[in-house]
């Protein structure tokens, strides 16, 4: 009696932990792994979103420039993609200039045929400058010729974000 009380006892806990474990999991993960191109874009990518306060490019543009920081999330269009493996993009901001997103910690990437697709995202944007190493190794990554590598030879003060999770949407 005593060892099937015991038995019943391992296997409840056993069962009790691994479906939350999983349910954990799930919850926090994203829905696409992908490195390259996708047959289907559209789908989530990082943490999973929901839809309810997203804000605006404009709104956070202008909460980076009175606080430096903007954290939640916001919607646009992706223009570029890193053409290696979909490690970061750029989106078009509403004062004309660009602003290069990545994301946390490399733990996902886009599809590198995402050009032009709405997306949706959350995370993090700073004002920040970026050096001329890495405006270099964002140009190549672009496939940029030579000469247009090295015609870059300033830093550029600029607004980034990283993401923590996307959902791209299909085109209209």
């Amino acid at each position: 009696m005593k060892k099937s009380f015991l038995l019943s006892l391992v296997v409840l806990s056993w069962t009790t932990f691994s479906c939350q474990k999983a349910s954990e999991t799930s919850a926090e993960s994203t829905t696409y792994e992908v490195v390259g191109e996708a047959e289907v874009v559209p789908g989530n990518y990082g943490d999973l979103l929901d839809s309810k306060e997203i804000r605006t490019t404009t709104e956070m543009v202008s909460l980076v420039q009175s606080n430096g920081t903007f954290e939640g999330k916001i919607s646009g269009e992706i223009k570029e993609v890193c053409t290696k493996k979909g490690c970061w993009f750029a989106m078009d901001l509403p004062n004309g200039e660009s602003m290069r997103v990545t994301f946390k910690d490399y733990g996902f990437f886009i599809p590198t045929n995402s050009q032009g697709f709405p997306i949706v995202m959350e995370g993090k944007a700073i004002l920040t400058e970026t050096d001329v190493e890495t405006l270099r190794h964002f140009a190549e990554d672009q496939g940029k010729t030579k000469e247009e590598v090295e015609a870059i030879t300033e830093p550029k003060r600029e607004i980034t974000f990283e993401a923590t999770g996307v959902v791209i949407k299909a085109k209209a």
